[in-house]
């Protein structure tokens, strides 16, 4: 008979874990933004701060990566388009959007865009973002939207002093270049604004991929 009411007992617990666990699983469906950390490179509008708000509620006990990602990759981009004009309220943000990345990528590390959202929002503040730079060449492939978007935050910081990372990164220029007569602007735009390490590294890829357009950019 114990044993009975023992496997009984066993059996409602797991009822009751596998309802909750579906429960939180649909309001995370409900609540999740349509935004994904490949859309910061796009002209995708984040989600507002009230649905953001609503997903927060959910993401201190979801297991859902994509739920997560989302809402990390929504609050970075609010943060890194719309920053605070207050610098303590702008560093506070910040911090607060560098959280949720780095709880998304906890959860699920393989998401090379989320990995580049973290550099960009370290790189806003002064922060080292060559290891958040690595792991995102490290854990997969990109859209070029994405590729481009790695070449400004590469060029325009310290990361193109590190030999690995321009090692790496000769792959996403050699993305925009295919598109070159979409990316040519973009590129001579990023050339301009890059560091004297960053401008090096453009020329260097230039010469490697298309040394015409090697050309163009030293008339800039």
């Amino acid at each position: 008979m114990n044993r009975i009411v023992l496997l009984r007992m066993i059996g409602i617990c797991t009822s009751l874990v596998l309802a909750l666990y579906a429960g939180l699983a649909f309001f995370s469906d409900l609540v999740r933004p349509e935004f994904r950390a490949g859309d910061l490179s796009s002209a995708v509008i984040p989600a507002d701060n009230a649905n953001l708000t609503t997903a927060g509620l959910a993401t201190p006990f979801s297991f859902d990566g994509d739920l997560l990602a989302n809402f990390a990759s929504a609050k970075a981009a609010n943060v890194l388009h719309h920053p605070a004009s207050d610098t303590a309220k702008r560093t506070e943000e910040n911090k607060a959007a560098q959280d949720a990345v780095i709880s998304a990528l906890k959860l699920s590390p393989i998401r090379p865009a989320l990995w580049l959202t973290l550099s960009t929002l370290e790189a806003q503040m002064g922060e080292p973002t060559t290891p958040a730079l690595k792991m995102s060449y490290l854990t997969g492939a990109v859209p070029v939207d994405v590729a481009f978007s790695r070449i400004q935050t590469v060029t325009s910081s310290a990361a193109a002093a590190d030999d690995e990372i321009r090692l790496l990164a000769h792959s996403d220029i050699r993305s925009a270049l295919a598109n070159r007569a979409r990316y040519a602007p973009l590129l001579i735009a990023a050339y301009v604004q890059a560091t004297p390490q960053g401008k090096s590294f453009l020329l260097e890829s230039a010469q490697m991929i298309d040394p015409k357009f090697k050309e163009i950019l030293l008339r800039y």
